[in-house]
């Protein structure tokens, strides 16, 4: 019996010793000396997960980590995505930031001012989005932002998340319009997106939003055309791209009812897709009683509330322009 004793004690030392050494490699930091990026496919087992660490570099014995996800009960839980994995990391570690699905966001930002069919294509050359387009997207449609993602995510979800922050942003704007402006000249979600649109091709200063809108409004209500180039310059593109030159004077008399030097009113569409702060301030126009706005020459504009005033404006514009 006494050597069934000592075969005993020797097993327990041997998994004694063999404890220690699994904590010790389980912590022990891996030697890599750069950060690995790594996408774990969807529906990729413990198995499998652990062959692409080990390939990576990420860890040095796979069958390790797959014995300790499974002791732990996290080898059900391994999140696919894309990973970002620094130096230095433990085994430890980089179970735990799967089992949790910390996975590594990228960004896409759709700026301010884009006609739809310009932010598609910065959608669609996106290279880490996976798929075709397949969701229609009209004018105005799409609330610019920076849109974060992972690796692998489709093109339609960028598409179907810009569109639903758009619905939601002019939910927002409507009802501040119903509950502290019922008095505003415009009162449809349209009437406001696209009034917005032209606010936010007009400037890109954020101080003058209101002035800008404050204009246009009042354009609106005294029954004065709103005489907007970039709706010109719409009817001109049809949104499609650039115009590639200055606006003519002969662009001016081109037939679309998107020509505001021609018809009155609003044009029938938005031109663009604005941004909240265009949104907002097409909600919340200035009180002045500006009915003109001409470039400065220095950056942003100057306003005027009559002919006369504006034609100053103009040919300060002028000389400032001269002396560049």
């Amino acid at each position: 019996m006494a050597w069934l004793k000592g075969l005993a004690a020797t097993a327990a030392v041997a998994a004694a010793a063999a404890g220690v050494m699994f904590y010790h490699l389980f912590n022990l930091p891996n030697e890599r000396g750069t950060e690995v990026q790594l996408l774990i496919e969807k529906g990729a087992g413990s198995r499998r997960v652990a062959e692409q660490l080990a390939e990576a570099g990420v860890i040095s014995h796979p069958l390790l980590f797959r014995l300790a996800a499974r002791v732990s009960g996290l080898d059900k839980d391994l999140k696919a995505g894309e990973y970002v994995f620094l130096p230095g990391i433990s085994m430890r570690e980089v179970l735990a930031i799967i089992s949790r699905g910390e996975v590594h966001y990228r960004r896409l930002t759709l700026p301010e001012g884009l006609t739809t069919a310009r932010m598609l294509e910065l959608i669609r050359a996106e290279p880490n989005l996976a798929g075709e387009i397949t969701i229609a997207a009209e004018e105005g449609e799409l609330l610019p932002e920076t849109y974060s993602y992972v690796k692998g995510d489709s093109r339609d979800s960028i598409v179907r998340r810009a569109r639903l922050a758009m619905e939601k942003t002019l939910e927002e704007a409507c009802d501040l319009v119903n509950t502290v402006a019922p008095e505003h000249l415009l009162k449809t979600r349209r009437q406001l997106l696209t009034l917005a649109s032209i606010i936010e091709k007009e400037t890109g200063v954020p101080e003058e939003r209101a002035d800008v809108a404050a204009v246009f409004i009042n354009r609106l209500e005294t029954g004065m055309k709103l005489q907007t180039d970039p709706t010109v310059i719409y009817a001109l593109t049809k949104g499609k791209k650039d115009l590639g030159r200055p606006l003519y004077r002969k662009d001016l008399s081109v037939e679309s009812p998107y020509n505001t030097y021609k018809y009155y009113g609003l044009p029938p569409g938005p031109i663009c897709n604005p941004g909240r702060e265009a949104i907002f301030a097409a909600v919340h126009p200035s009180d002045a009683d500006y009915l003109y706005f001409v470039a400065s020459g220095t950056g942003g504009h100057r306003f005027a509330r009559s002919l006369k005033e504006h034609n100053r404006n103009v040919g300060l514009y002028k000389k400032a322009m001269k002396k560049k």
